[in-house]
């Protein structure tokens, strides 16, 4: 029998070749300048800020005490084949000690009055977004309404919701809140937070569910906001009446190297494609993303005016604002304590979640370049009575996106059939 030449495979293998010979160039180059760029910060935040924080470039020490298993070991353990190598002698322990005392910014970030706005209005609560005629907070509440709880991914806002599904939403016994996370959006930007799991979750509870004194609640939440809707549902299993989620970057516990397995899988070293590479450099670097978010969240206004003179439009997509509504602290912290950390209560979270027989659909793009929809098949493993829709055709966000209406239809007739199951439920 004689085989046919495959000529296309040598091509791919010299091409995969090709790319891990420059990705191990570029990486070794990130390692440098990350390194030397440490130096650089430690110099200007001791010169130009009264009580500098720290960065993670030491190996963690026990300062940070009780909060061991609320933070993230990638914090301190991401390799840098520099570090350890080679010492200035400078010391590099992190001060921060966790919880949220809203002491003002950092000299790299934005003062802008959009960003600061949250410092003048003294409530330690976060920015909410709801579908109510009446923003107050008493007197709405009443036995037939569906109350819903959005949570946004990384670096995003209650936009992402505002502008698709609440313009859609026709039912006027849906009420609808909408919260920019901690560090993101509107929301308060504290410099001395360490935005661990807790500190989401709770001001999620202090903003909305106390707030507005919900009796139930259903949870939408959309890649990283994945991680903190489950863990509130875990806290609330006998309010929660049905939880959706898209795109969840979920990662098996795996034992000890949780937190290393989820910044493997969700933020692995590759030069393609683009959105894998940015997220890996804003992921393992410290100072390179530091020094991103200096030229471009601290300079937003500026790069949205180029922006709209470029297009010629005077309003901006959503998408492009809420890339840069946060500080470099906010989004460091949050990326390795809720979507690394995270990793380690999944597991147990998703448990409780199972045994409380709450409704839960999973929602994934089959062109997901972002979360890989492994983490959804591996969800719906872990919670069998979970329904998985995988779309065809579909990227990280136009499952939402680019199906507004549809979309939005969906949501309605899965939370008016979640609540029958919650009436049997609490039977």
């Amino acid at each position: 029998m004689e085989w046919k030449r495959n000529e296309a495979f040598p091509f791919h293998l010299e091409r995969l070749t090709a790319l891990s010979a420059l990705g191990l160039v570029v990486f070794t180059f990130l390692d440098l300048l990350d390194f030397l760029l440490c130096y650089v910060y430690r110099f200007l935040d001791e010169l130009l800020e009264k009580s500098p924080s720290r960065c993670y470039c030491g190996e963690r020490n026990g300062e940070e005490g009780s909060l061991d298993e609320e933070i993230s070991e990638t914090l301190h353990e991401r390799e840098n084949i520099f570090r350890g190598k080679f010492s200035l002698g400078l010391r590099r322990d992190h001060k921060v000690k966790g919880g949220h005392g809203f002491k003002h910014g950092r000299w790299s970030d934005c003062c802008c009055e959009s960003c600061i706005s949250w410092q003048r209005k003294g409530e330690e609560k976060l920015h909410v977004v709801t579908n109510l005629p009446n923003q107050g907070t008493s007197g709405y509440e009443n036995e037939t309404s569906e109350n819903v709880i959005f949570i946004h991914g990384f670096l995003s806002s209650s936009s992402f919701w505002a502008q698709t599904v609440f313009p859609q939403s026709t039912q006027r016994n849906f009420k609808l809140f909408a919260v920019d996370l901690l560090g993101f959006g509107r929301s308060p930007k504290p410099a001395d937070c360490l935005y661990r799991l807790e500190d989401h979750t709770s001001m999620i509870e202090k903003s909305v569910i106390e707030s507005y004194q919900l009796k139930s609640f259903h949870l939408v939440a959309h890649s990283m906001g994945c991680i903190i809707a489950l863990n509130l549902a875990a806290r609330y299993p006998d309010r929660v009446k049905s939880i959706t989620l898209l795109a969840p970057p979920y990662c098996p516990s795996n034992g000890e190297n949780a937190s290393h397995n989820a910044l493997n899988k969700l933020a692995e070293k590759k030069i393609w494609p683009p959105l894998a590479f940015g997220s890996a450099v804003m992921s393992w670097y410290e100072h390179v993303g530091r020094t991103v978010c200096l030229a471009f969240c601290r300079n937003h206004l500026i790069w949205e005016r180029i922006v709209k003179l470029l297009t010629g439009k005077r309003g901006l997509h959503f998408f492009v604002t809420d890339m840069t509504k946060h500080t470099h602290h906010s989004a460091w912290h949050t990326m390795h304590n809720v979507i690394c950390g995270g990793a380690k209560t999944q597991d147990k979270n998703l448990e409780i979640i199972k045994k409380a027989g709450i409704s839960l659909k999973i929602i994934h793009g089959d062109k997901d370049q972002v979360v890989p929809t492994e983490c959804s098949y591996n969800m719906k493993s872990s919670v069998p009575h979970a329904e998985l829709q995988i779309m065809n055709g579909h990227d990280h966000n136009s499952t939402i996106v680019g199906r507004k209406k549809e979309f939005t239809r969906e949501l309605e007739e899965f939370w008016l059939y979640a609540s029958m199951s919650y009436v049997t439920r609490e039977q």
